[in-house]
């Protein structure tokens, strides 16, 4: 598969990309999964949770889906991770008439452009900071303090 194949698009609410990362302090875990508009790398939506569970992918859904009730043939990448395999995820996808697209096993490559948010997320507020956070909460707040900073100031290059 050519990844750039996968990561050109001409319009928003074209081509979606999700995965889930892990964010490790000291008072444990947080995960986190977002959408992200591969046409302006917007995230569109994202869940914050202790643990990675389905509900966590079913709540970001369910954001999304009310952000743009009409999205009937956009593409949606992921890699194969379980959550993406259920055949709740599928049923989702399938109702609200979304193609998924299930990358390569192994090869990160393939989603890029959600590992570069990641990247940028993670250098910008996490590394070198994870022992001022002291408790999950503040980095929760952290976190969702850095989503609207990403998608309302900081500058996008494509």
């Amino acid at each position: 598969m050519d990844n750039s194949a996968t990561v050109s698009t001409s319009t928003v609410n074209e081509k979606w990309t999700t995965d889930v990362s892990e964010f490790h302090i000291t008072a444990g875990k947080l995960y986190l999964s977002p959408i992200l508009d591969m046409h302006n790398r917007e995230i569109i939506s994202w869940n914050i949770s202790k643990n990675p569970n389905y509900e966590q992918v079913d709540n970001m859904l369910d954001i999304a889906f009310h952000k743009y009730p009409n999205i009937e043939g956009l593409i949606f990448h992921s890699d194969q991770g379980w959550q993406y395999q259920m055949n709740q995820y599928h049923k989702t996808l399938y109702e609200h008439g979304i193609i998924q697209s299930m990358l390569r096993k192994g090869n990160c490559l393939d989603n890029c452009v959600m590992e570069n948010f990641f990247g940028k997320m993670k250098n910008e507020m996490f590394y070198g900071h994870e022992y001022e956070f002291h408790t999950l909460e503040e980095l929760e707040c952290a976190m969702n303090e850095y989503i609207h900073y990403y998608n309302k100031e900081r500058i996008q290059t494509k």
